[in-house]
């Protein structure tokens, strides 16, 4: 099964280099809320590429008709970037301690939940992601006919990029988390804003991309 193996980390490196709004928002999350934080909206992005993988494998059908409502999927998403992006520019705070440095922020439960959802629904909702499984799926389930075991020739094809995917994600916060202990508060509120403006321009481009798309067919 090296084929798969190899076929799988090939997957996986398309995916974690390939650059989008889930890239900044895991940077974005780890600077701003601590590592811990991080981790929890990297958990939602792997439990929404986990719940794809799975839809694409084994319910075809409900893949396709999501597909074919790709672009109000799109405007939603948009919508939710933008939305994210504007609350990130204009009123994300920055807490410091009485010397002024950088303070942890006191989650709840709660808040952690409402991150791991932040991070499944932005990942969720990007119709880019969707092609790519759709796509790739189709392609492994074609390779898998020619294999001796094509089941389990698909098990670690998808699981190999799903670990390698999330792996690097991991890596990704605890990069962001060695840089925000080098940062004061006003470079961190500078970040801030240069985040939300990428979020909301990923938004507007989302949309308009699909729009367009959708109106050459």
């Amino acid at each position: 099964m090296t084929a798969a193996l190899l076929k799988g980390l090939l997957l996986g490196v398309l995916l974690s280099i390939s650059v989008g709004p889930v890239i900044f928002a895991i940077i974005k999350q780890s600077i701003n809320n601590g590592h811990k934080a991080g981790y929890y909206f990297v958990a939602g992005v792997s439990a929404s590429d986990i719940t794809l993988v799975l839809v694409c494998n084994f319910f075809t059908s409900l893949f396709t008709t999501a597909l074919n409502h790709k672009t109000p999927i799109a405007v939603a998403g948009s919508i939710f970037l933008v939305a994210v992006g504007i609350y990130t520019l204009f009123f994300k705070k920055v807490y410091t301690d009485e010397d002024n440095n950088i303070a942890d922020k006191k989650f709840r439960k709660r808040d952690y939940a409402a991150i791991f959802l932040s991070g499944y629904f932005m990942n969720m909702l990007n119709p880019g992601v969707f092609l790519f499984w759709f796509a790739w799926t189709a392609a492994i389930l074609a390779d898998s006919q020619s294999a001796a075991h094509p089941f389990e020739y698909r098990i670690i094809v998808f699981t190999t990029c799903l670990v390698f995917v999330l792996v690097s994600d991991l890596l990704k916060v605890m990069l962001a988390g060695k840089l925000r202990s080098r940062l004061t508060a006003r470079n961190l509120m500078y970040i801030n804003k240069l985040s939300g403006l990428i979020l909301i321009g990923f938004g507007i481009a989302l949309c308009w991309g699909v729009i367009a798309w959708g109106n050459k067919l």
